[in-house]
């Protein structure tokens, strides 16, 4: 299983970027795909997430800017950041929520977290 963030780069203040994270592997279910993000020397913080059901819930300091949305096939995510300030400078993490998958024996496995590689977005002012 692996959620393959993509999308990540350099923009200039008030401009925009596109994120993409796409589950792969043995996958029944995911209850929540979304995006997280960290920049040096703070923590890590929601930026946004959707459930299997639609359901969008952002970070305060992103709402209003930033929109995800699932796509078709519904294990991948798109994260649209519109007019970006130089504080959304952070590595940003793809994360599923309750991603049941089978293992290679078949089993299978609930994972209550389940993390991708970063994207690094810098944003210039």
């Amino acid at each position: 299983v692996q959620l393959q963030a993509s999308g990540g780069g350099q923009v200039q203040a008030g401009g925009s970027l596109r994120l993409s994270c796409a589950a792969s592997g043995r996958i029944f279910t995911i209850n929540a795909l979304g995006w997280y993000r960290q920049a040096p020397g703070k923590e890590r913080e929601l930026v946004a997430r959707i459930t299997s059901g639609g359901a969008t819930s952002y970070g305060d300091s992103v709402n209003g800017r930033f929109t995800i949305s699932r796509g078709v096939p519904k294990n991948t995510a798109y994260l649209q950041m519109n007019n970006v300030k130089p504080e959304d400078t952070a590595v940003y993490y793809c994360h599923a929520d309750q991603l049941g998958y089978y293992n290679d024996r078949g089993d299978p496995i609930n994972a209550r977290d389940y993390w991708g590689q970063g994207a690094q977005v810098t944003v210039s002012s």
